[in-house]
């Protein structure tokens, strides 16, 4: 008799994108497939993480002689006051079979969160192993011995202890961590062949959503393809002994937390709770990874001054020396840009009232979007209501599902996270590293899409090779696009940005800039052609859909690009202090920057956080850069230079940050 491998995927569309809702498995001849798939799509409408809008049914033959059968692992169930003690017991009994690192494995079940797929970790170096990060591993093919179960009905007890059996016996897997993403079910556990099937309540708040599974692997690397064969293919089928169907729901019902009603387990969308019932907060796990980036130093707070920009600054009463600004030719601040704005608040008003296609754009928008286009040496110009904007924006409407984009591995933010919404596939390529580029394009033959860096990176201050970079996207016809937010009115002698810089006539296919940074404003623009400026405006949603800049920081935008027109030995007196600055620190190791951008590097985020804070007691501000800003263990100082620094502040602060920094 045939035998087959039947699976359940549920799932809804929002805004776009497949959430996914449930998954469920069996192993089953073919004659049961009927009931059987009739019962998963029950299960499917039942869940409470909501109701789908799709549910498949797959079956898949399996070759009855290749199924491997396995004893059930012994049961150990752990009782904990609290989530924290829960997590607390589930770290001790990780540290048992040598994974030790509570920190870095509270992180990856961080990273593990919201994914379908196991994590799939270096059990010594805790290193992730997975072929596709985004998709994770996948534990499957698997079901009970001999059928305690006549139904697809849910039992968190059954299918998890199956799952772990499975995943114990796989090559190379010295134990597993699971926290289940079921909102109503608290217990997870920690397995593996030596400690056996250890259940432990509560593991995460009652009502979160969140969970996640880790495998932990102690196998040859040269093994691993192997082993995730065996979790994802391999036909399994687990003992469970004596236990029974009724058993089976007793053990669930005993490990569900005190305060947990039965009717969890039920469809609690048509259900009142209990009147007596105190719920539980459910923000609680907020708490918990707050807490968490306490302990690794990397919890941010704003630090707000009580003076505009400019190079000293006021908070709660103390005069700073500001290092750590991006207003870098001290136009935040200028008179004469503060007139243009206040000219302009008094003439049009506070805000656009509305979007630039329907009643926002005024003459103000147009007239420095034609400023800007010359200025760069473009045909036209689109301004967006920031930088992040006019990035995310622009990558999206320019690439979709069947694109290719390749993205450095050190691009910011904005464009890491268009390339992420635009659909299309993103292939990463070492930093800076024209040579990796060109061989990830290659192993792409034919692609259409776009080659996207920064010009200048925001947090090393280095540059993009820029005459290479353009040198590769024509070689393969592929769209070239820098962000030069960290260039304009910084590279270049009139600060016209990098192609300047190099001294080339030719020019990015797409280049976007910021209006918040040497302008001393705020908005972002994108310059090229006219049909792709046209293109955009009709088709880029960041633009489309959000209000139009108000008149004053457009206004004072415009005035502050005359000023760098008309005075250019503002870009050059900025080169002379970054230039000073970078000399002084030299005994720090290599300091250089060919930007307004100097990184300090201490490795270390609490070290970063005390030079910070003792160099704040002695009037410097600066902040310190920790992750996720920029990798973790790659903490940083991050200095930027103004134009209206004078020597002797300069000297003097570096003074101390040598004296700080070398301790």
């Amino acid at each position: 008799m045939p035998l087959f491998n039947l699976r359940m995927h549920a799932s809804r569309t929002d805004r776009g994108q497949e959430v996914h809702i449930s998954g469920a498995e069996r192993i089953a001849w073919d004659s049961s497939l009927p009931d059987l798939a009739h019962d998963l799509c029950q299960r499917a409408l039942v869940h409470s993480r909501g109701l789908p809008d799709a549910v498949y049914i797959t079956a898949k033959a399996l070759n009855p002689e290749k199924v491997l059968h396995y004893p059930a692992l012994a049961v150990h169930s752990y009782e904990e006051k609290d989530v924290a003690s829960g997590l607390a017991r589930a770290l001790t009994l990780l540290a048992s079979q040598g994974i030790d690192d509570s920190r870095r494995i509270l992180a990856l079940l961080e990273e593990a969160r919201e994914k379908r797929g196991a994590l799939l970790v270096d059990a010594r170096s805790l290193e992730r192993l997975e072929r596709d990060p985004r998709r994770g591993v996948r534990a499957s093919c698997m079901d009970l011995e001999g059928g305690i179960r006549k139904i697809a009905q849910k039992v968190h007890f059954v299918e998890a202890l199956i799952l772990a059996s499975k995943v114990a016996h796989a090559p190379g897997i010295c134990a597993e961590l699971c926290l289940s993403d079921d909102p109503d079910y608290v217990t997870g556990y920690v397995a593996s062949k030596s400690l056996g099937y250890c259940r432990i309540t509560p593991l995460k708040p009652l009502g979160s959503p969140f969970g996640g599974r880790i495998f932990f692997y102690e196998g040859d690397k040269s093994d691993l393809d192997d082993c995730v064969h065996f979790l994802e293919e391999q036909p399994v089928l687990i003992d469970m002994g004596a236990y029974t169907s009724q058993q089976a729901k007793s053990i669930e019902k005993s490990l569900l937390p005190s305060q947990a009603p039965d009717s969890l387990h039920a469809d609690t969308r048509n259900h009142e709770p209990h009147s007596s019932l105190q719920r539980p907060d459910k923000w609680a796990y907020l708490e918990q990874k707050l807490e968490s980036l306490r302990e690794q130093h990397l919890l941010r707070s704003i630090d707000p001054l009580s003076s505009g920009p400019g190079p000293y600054v006021s908070k709660q009463g103390k005069r700073y020396l500001l290092l750590s600004s991006n207003d870098y030719l001290g136009l935040a601040n200028e008179e004469r840009v503060k007139a243009q704005a206040a000219k302009a608040l008094k003439t049009y008003g506070t805000g656009s009232g509305g979007s630039r296609l329907t009643s926002g754009s005024l003459c103000l928008h147009t007239a420095l979007e034609e400023s800007l286009a010359r200025f760069k040496g473009k045909e036209s110009c689109l301004l967006f209501a920031t930088g992040y904007q006019a990035n995310v924006g622009t990558i999206q409407a320019l690439c979709g599902k069947g694109d290719v984009i390749f993205s450095d591995a050190l691009n910011h933010a904005s464009i890491i996270d268009g390339c992420r919404l635009s659909g299309a596939e993103i292939v990463v390529y070492a930093h800076n590293d024209m040579s990796d580029l060109e061989a990830k394009i290659r192993e792409h033959p034919g692609a259409h899409g776009l080659v996207v860096s920064d010009a200048v990176f925001s947090m090393d201050g280095d540059l993009l090779n820029f005459p290479k970079f353009l040198e590769i996207a024509r070689r393969y016809d592929l769209l070239s696009m820098v962000d030069e937010a960290h260039a304009t009115g910084v590279l270049g002698a009139h600060g016209r940005g990098i192609e300047e810089y190099y001294g080339l006539s030719d020019s990015a296919d797409v280049s976007v800039g910021t209006l918040s940074k040497a302008l001393g404003s705020e908005g972002g623009f994108v310059v090229g052609s006219q049909r792709l400026i046209t293109y955009l405006r009709n088709c880029a949603r960041s633009f489309i859909f959000s209000t139009a800049l108000s008149p004053a920081p457009v206004a004072a935008a415009h005035a502050a690009l005359n000023i760098l027109e008309a005075e250019p030995w503002r870009v050059e007196r900025l080169r002379d202090n970054t230039r000073l600055f970078c000399s002084l620190l030299a005994p720090l190791g290599q300091v250089l920057s060919p930007s307004a951008i100097v990184p300090v590097l201490l490795y270390d985020e609490a070290k970063a956080l005390r030079c910070a804070a003792e160099l704040a007691e002695r009037g410097i501000f600066v902040q310190a850069i920790r992750y996720p800003s920029v990798a973790r263990g790659r903490a940083r100082l991050r200095f930027a230079l103004r134009s209206d620094h004078e020597s002797d502040d300069l000297i003097r602060a570096c003074s101390w940050i040598l004296e700080l920094c070398q301790k």
